[in-house]
């Protein structure tokens, strides 16, 4: 149902069972899928592309322009995926000429007052907690957890499953799999529980483990400790993405505790 308080433009796409709270606003080249609840005051800018039964909260602004001074008008688009949702006050801006696209995962969810900068990737299954701030073109994997407050650089990446806690500044990448904390952020274990609530069996977590312990404990630099990995440890995929992971790293690694 549509309120009759609610603006939504004639050129948007609701599919049905869409539900458009009053004063709600959704501008023009917007699309909305099928059984999504927009709330009060919440604003859907041009460029939206939003999936199945999604739910945005009062306030949260969905594809206004970037906070790029480099944005001269481009056509792009903030994209989010089925059963997302985004709490009161949630920003999420759309892309750039540099991607052309913000992307929001499936089943995610997006906590009050967080911002998703311009061209960002985060993947399904995320949560990023009240007040944190990606810049653009951050990229987040899938079952990543940014508790509260966290704020993240600009073309950092954080790998799958990582836990993260609240308030850090992350400024280099996190690889996957394990939890990370203070200032400056640095690894502190492996994510033991989220794993094990996400059905991995106790010879995977192990295995994992193994292997963070020959990059974090074993005194080699990371060129070191992945040739020995990648020599001395099965093949797999989580040994495969870890070594993936750190190789291709832009922004360097995250550290061991000190």
């Amino acid at each position: 149902m549509i309120s009759n308080l609610a603006y939504v433009h004639p050129d948007a796409q609701l599919e049905g069972n869409v539900n458009v709270e009053p004063f709600a606003y959704i501008a023009g080249n917007v699309v909305i899928g099928e059984g999504t609840w927009v709330g009060p005051n919440a604003t859907v800018m041009s460029g939206a592309r939003i999936g199945k039964n999604c739910r945005i909260f009062p306030s949260a602004v969905i594809s206004a322009i970037p906070q790029d001074l480099k944005f001269r008008g481009e056509e792009t688009t903030a994209e989010i995926g089925d059963r997302t949702t985004i709490r009161e006050g949630a920003t999420v801006n759309r892309g750039t000429a540099a991607v052309g696209k913000t992307v929001v995962g499936n089943d995610c969810l997006l906590m009050a007052y967080s911002h998703t900068g311009h061209d960002c990737r985060i993947g399904n299954n995320c949560i990023i907690g009240n007040n944190s701030g990606l810049a653009g073109e951050v990229k987040v994997d899938d079952w990543a957890i940014l508790s509260a407050g966290t704020l993240v650089h600009q073309f950092t990446r954080i790998g799958a499953h990582v836990m993260i806690g609240g308030g850090a500044k992350v400024r280099t990448d996190v690889p996957p799999y394990i939890k990370a904390d203070r200032d400056p952020l640095c690894y502190l274990g492996l994510n033991t529980v989220g794993l094990t609530r996400r059905g991995f069996e106790k010879e995977r977590i192990d295995e994992i483990h193994d292997i963070y312990r020959v990059i974090y404990q074993n005194n080699m630099n990371f060129t070191q400790a992945l040739d020995f990995i990648e020599k001395n440890f099965r093949q797999s995929t989580d040994r495969d993405y870890i070594i993936e992971f750190i190789k291709n790293s832009e922004r360097g690694v995250i550290r061991g505790p000190k």
